[in-house]
This record gives structure tokens, sequence and C-alpha cells, in this order.
């Protein structure tokens, strides 16, 4: 979100003149997400599904929290009707740390992700989340992305803890990571919060975490439940609440 006037009202039409938002962006396009898009559907809830269109199909696994869980990733043909209702975004082709990358292989990385996965989807793909942990983003990237791309915003795994505004699009900060501990008194603040600012809570992750019990299925749908269906509360995908 960008502190100005105009976008400030900007944002306000979008939220059909709610004062507070919610939306969820989950990363790899793995096929937990289809038990996920069935508990934020059943909530009237939405998220941003972050795709590397190269990997789409291929099969895996890893170790999380001690346990084997899948890494098995959405088929191409099966991608438009399973986010159906949500949003598909960059996640690079492959997954690679772009601050490690020179300044063409992170345009193709970007934008072939972008022009892949919006044919697949049939809609004009415009957001993203960097991938890989640690410091995966830098000013220069956003830069490279700004100017040779048509991604408009960008999310990195910086937890805020906070629900403002914010200046850089490309460089967008999530409220917080799903599986940190202070997620439940995270969402009680902002749904206890009034303010005459626009508020966003944003919360990310990855389904299958919820498969090596990070966070338990069962506590994911009950937050699901406490946020949903409150009159002041506007839901919708990344691309939604950021008025794009």
């Amino acid at each position: 979100m960008v502190l100005n006037e105009g976008n400030n009202k900007a944002f306000q039409e979008k939220w059909c003149g709610r004062k507070k938002a919610v939306t969820f962006s989950f990363d790899d396009g793995v096929t937990q997400d289809i038990r996920l898009i069935e508990i934020l559907n059943r909530y009237g809830l939405k998220g941003t599904f972050n795709i590397n269109s190269e990997l789409l199909g291929k099969q895996g696994q890893l170790i999380r929290n001690g346990k084997e869980v899948r890494h098995d990733k959405i088929s191409p043909c099966d991608l438009r009707s399973i986010y159906e209702g949500h949003e598909v975004a960059v996640h690079t082709l492959t997954h690679p740390n772009l601050t490690t990358l020179n300044e063409e292989e992170i345009v193709r990385q970007v934008e072939e992700d972008r022009k892949q996965l919006s044919r697949l989807c049939g809609y004009e793909v415009v957001g993203m989340a960097y991938p890989c942990g640690g410091v995966n983003n830098d000013e220069r990237v956003a830069d490279i992305i700004q100017k040779n791309t048509g991604v408009k915003y960008a999310r990195t795994i910086t937890s805020t803890y906070s629900f403002d505004e914010q200046e850089k699009l490309l460089r967008f900060n999530p409220t917080v990571y799903y599986v940190e501990e202070k997620l439940e008194a995270i969402i009680e603040a902002f749904l206890a919060l009034e303010s005459e600012e626009p508020q966003l809570l944003y919360i990310w992750g990855h389904s299958y975490e919820m498969d090596a019990e990070y966070i338990t299925w069962e506590k994911f749908e009950s937050l699901c439940a406490r946020l949903a269906n409150r009159s002041e509360i506007f839901y919708g995908t990344n691309r939604e609440v950021f008025g794009i």
C-alpha cells in the first residue's frame, strides 16, 4: 500500500468502504493447496497462490518438523480449476534466490513465469512472492522487476506484526508467517482494532506445513472461522486488497 491520499481513497473504494481487510498468501503450488482452498472457501476467505510454472506437475517430499511431508506440485492442466476464485501469482520459474542472479536471469525467471501462468490461468498475472528463505530480496532486484516485468507487487517473507500502510509494493512485508506463535494474538489484536486508517492483516505460509504440524489443519480452520463473516472486514486476494 502507498502513503498518499489518492491511493488511500482507491483502497477504500476497493474495500467497499471498509477500514480493515484480510488476505492470505501461500507459496509453491503444492497439492495440499486443494485442502487449504476448501477451508478458505468454507469461510468466505481469499488467498493468493504463488507458483513456479516450470515445476508444475513434479513430485517430491521434504523433511519438516521431523516429519516427512509430500511436496507434490499441482498439475498445469488443473491450475485454473483449483485456484478459481482466488489469485495465482509469480514465484519464479524454478525457485532461485533472485539476489544471487544477474539482471537477465532475474527478468527471465520472473517474466517468463508470469507469462506462463497468465496463459494457464486465462488472465494477466500481476503479483509475486519472492522465493527462498533468508535474504531473498533487495532494492536491486525490486528495481529490475519494476522496470522489466509486468509484476505490480511482490511479497517478502519479513513479518511486520503490523497492519499499517507500506510504501513499497514491490517489497511488501506481510503481517505474519502463519506458523509463528504470535499468529493467534495478532489475529485477536486485528479483530479488536479500531482505526480511521486502512488496516490490513496479511498472513502467508506454505500449505504443506500443516501436514508437518507447525500449525495443525484444525487450528488453521478455527482461526479462519474466527476471522470470517465480519461486516467491518473486506476479504480479498492480494491483488484485490492492493486495488490492482
